[in-house]
């Protein structure tokens, strides 16, 4: 039962996390609608697509990851009750699988934020600037947000060893 117990409070948890991907995505796409409405300035006006695809991007990384981890929560109870040994190996591959992931995205993803920052360097038109920008502020969402799913996922990742000691799996 402790096994079940720390599966569903980590997707509980996932589940909360991709709430602030859908909260950020809701800003950019305020932010868009905000530069589209009031926005004077050429930069002003260019930042209205850059927003918008970032905000549906980051929308639908909130929505996806909310609802397969929210449908987690029961799929696990009835995984666990049809056999727990299964259930402990599936999840010890799946999270030593999306710990790999995560190697890969924390080195992708600063690259893409330096490509963005060395468009806003040396590329001086409003169109590109914006794309930089927003591209930029994008990473740094999905980083802080990774960072935490990361850092949990680990714990987890314990956890589910030491029960798999425990249990003798």
């Amino acid at each position: 039962m402790e096994l079940l117990k720390a599966a569903q409070e980590w997707a509980r948890a996932e589940v909360f996390s991709t709430r602030f991907f859908i909260i950020f995505a809701t800003l950019f796409l305020a932010a868009s609608a905000g530069f589209w409405q009031m926005g004077k300035t050429e930069l002003a006006k260019a930042y209205v697509i850059p927003l918008l695809v970032a905000g549906v991007l980051l929308m639908t990384i909130g929505l996806g990851l909310f609802f397969t981890n929210k449908a987690r929560i029961t799929q696990f109870e009835k995984a666990y009750h049809q056999d727990v040994s299964a259930f402990a190996a599936s999840e010890i591959a799946r999270t030593e699988s999306t710990l790999k992931e995560y190697t890969l995205v924390f080195k992708v993803v600063p690259m893409i934020i330096i490509v963005a920052a060395l468009l806003i360097i040396f590329i001086n038109t409003p169109t590109w600037r914006a794309i930089g920008i927003t591209t930029a502020a994008m990473m740094i969402v999905i980083l802080m947000v990774d960072g935490t799913a990361h850092a949990r996922i680990e714990a987890y990742y314990e956890q589910l060893l030491l029960v798999k000691n425990r249990l003798g799996i």
